[in-house]
């Protein structure tokens, strides 16, 4: 048997069975404890995240960051190729009717973010150079009592979004550049690299700078694109959403037999892909929610729902009408092929190349994000003198993922995601008491609420 072999097996357990129920169930449990944040708070959220809204705002540094450039910053590593391959991947494999259980994944799992983030404001400190840091490896050591765990759940990210993932992302750009325009592997991430470390050595203040400015035009150039292809194929819109609601409950007849899901695996994809595409209860947006410079923790919980909402609802959602819209789906072609294919239908040639286009701001902005919120576990383990050694090998794994082909990295990068959530959530739920506590004091206090700790932060 092959290592692929091996690792998938892994996988089919992880992210099937165990991990699924895990964070949906943690989703469920919050969203009751914490008497549906999501919904009932869901207007302060918007009016927190899109009432700051600026291209260019106040230069992040050792204090941290603006609230937006904090969510620019997560919503950077969340929305990511997910949104255009994981939802053709879902529809692909589970019909439709995955989409449907994507949006039930993403409602409960809103809840589930807010509690990491408050939890990373609350537990927020310094580290020697004085920059504000903190994340799950923060409050697992400090809040939960465990630095194993802690460590653990740091070692995982690393691995899985410092260097692991960033291969993945850019083996997705490279793939699409020579697709697109016939451009070597190898020169495109030489370039990609080169680019990042330009970010990458610029410290908080360059990645704030570039997460603020970039994901809000990626996000509108990819939206825009996507509803003038809803326009084109207006009459098409009702009975898109008649196959998602058909299809999460009878995924064989919302195609007509087309894709033989069942159910079950309508469920699964949908759950799981969502799930990948948020990271709520990941442990990843954390570190860039715990940076935030807020006047109370669950100010930044609540942008955080913000971020699930912008990734599953709007950009996700995107991609899933596109390609039912167009009538693209033929039970054969998956994955960033399927969402390339959806837009040639509206867009002709041209299709190829807004998705490419789509796809480089998608990935690289992963890249960013990732890179810091693995520097973060950096800088818990090693202090700053692992800095820059991470920094070099980022760049080197860079070009690595551009030139090779993934298959197993994809299944290994599956694998530690799998393994940070378990640390992160088990500290999430012996934690839930703290979150609450912080959103009553929210909800009812909002003159004398407990401000972030002073002296950690």
């Amino acid at each position: 048997m092959e290592l692929i072999d091996i690792v998938q097996g892994i996988n089919g357990i992880l992210w099937s069975y165990v991990l699924i129920f895990l964070l949906c169930g943690t989703g469920i449990y919050f969203t009751f404890r914490l008497k549906f944040v999501q919904l009932r708070k869901f207007g302060d959220a918007c009016r927190h995240a899109f009432g700051g809204i600026t291209l260019f705002g106040e230069k992040a540094g050792k204090e941290g960051m603006s609230s937006f450039q904090s969510l620019a910053t997560a919503i950077a590593a969340q929305v990511g190729t997910g949104n255009l391959a994981g939802a053709a991947t879902a529809i692909a494999s589970g019909g439709p009717g995955a989409i449907f259980w994507m949006w039930i994944s993403a409602f409960f799992g809103m809840s589930t973010i807010f509690a990491e983030a408050v939890l990373a404001q609350i537990y927020k400190e310094r580290d020697v150079d004085g920059q504000v840091v903190g994340g799950p490896a923060y409050y697992i050591s400090k809040g939960f009592g465990s630095k194993g765990l802690a460590a653990f759940f740091s070692i995982a990210i690393i691995i899985a979004l410092g260097f692991i993932g960033n291969m993945v992302q850019s083996n997705s750009i490279s793939d699409a550049f020579q697709t697109a325009f016939n451009m070597p592997s190898l020169y495109v991430g030489i370039g990609l690299a080169l680019l990042a470390g330009l970010i990458f050595f610029g410290g908080i203040s360059r990645i704030a700078s570039f997460t603020e400015k970039v994901v809000p035009l990626m996000a509108l150039l990819y939206i825009i694109g996507g509803v003038i292809v809803l326009v084109m194929n207006i009459e098409m819109l009702i009975p898109a959403f008649k196959m998602i609601f058909v299809g999460a409950f009878n995924p064989r007849a919302a195609t007509g037999g087309l894709i033989g899901a069942t159910v079950k695996e309508a469920m699964r994809y949908g759950v799981a892909r969502g799930l990948f595409s948020n990271e709520a209860g990941m442990g990843s947006t954390p570190h860039a929610h715990a940076v935030a410079k807020v006047d109370h923790p669950a100010e930044q919980g609540l942008m955080a729902i913000i971020g699930v909402f912008i990734d599953t609802f709007i950009v996700l959602n995107i991609t899933a009408f596109v390609i039912l819209v167009t009538g693209t789906l033929d039970g054969q072609t998956t994955g960033i092929a399927l969402t390339q294919n959806a837009f040639t239908n509206a867009f002709g040639g041209f299709g190829n190349t807004f998705v490419a286009i789509c796809l480089f701001f998608f990935a690289f902005s992963t890249v960013i994000g990732w890179y810091f919120f693995g520097e973060a576990n950096i800088r818990y383990l090693f202090g700053l003198k692992g800095l820059t050694p991470y920094r070099i090998l980022v760049m080197i794994f860079i070009v690595l993922g551009s030139t090779l082909k993934v298959d197993l990295v994809w299944e290994l990068a599956d694998t530690f995601n799998g393994l940070m959530v378990i640390p992160n959530l088990i500290a999430v739920l012996g934690l839930a008491k703290v979150v609450s506590k912080a959103l009553n004091e929210y909800d009812y206090d909002k003159e004398g609420y407990l401000k972030p700790r002073q002296s950690e932060a």
